[in-house]
């Protein structure tokens, strides 16, 4: 499983969060299999996003959707975001 993860600070949880579920990338159409949004539990304005893709390519692509809408209208929600991709090497359960 490949990962695009997403980090930024919002100016508001309530109204990114709108926007996120308007879905301006389409995450479906864009090969998301599954998505987890997290905060900080001592800063809820500061926003963790995990897109989960079968390839680095989806991924990728997925990255550049992301850098063109944060040109056009990251400054109005949030700031500073860092991306990376990233594939999983091990998971364990130790429950």
């Amino acid at each position: 499983m490949t990962l695009l993860r997403i980090q930024h600070p919002v100016v508001d949880f309530a109204r990114w969060k709108a926007a996120f579920d308007a879905d301006p990338a389409d995450r479906r159409g864009s090969g998301v299999r599954r998505y987890t949004v997290r905060r900080l539990a001592t800063d809820p304005n500061f926003v963790m996003v995990d897109l989960e893709f079968d390839s680095v390519r989806d991924a990728e692509l997925m990255l550049g959707s992301m850098h063109r809408i944060w040109a056009d209208h990251g400054g109005i929600l949030l700031s500073d975001a860092e991306a990376w991709i990233v594939e999983d090497v091990e998971t364990v359960d130790l429950s």
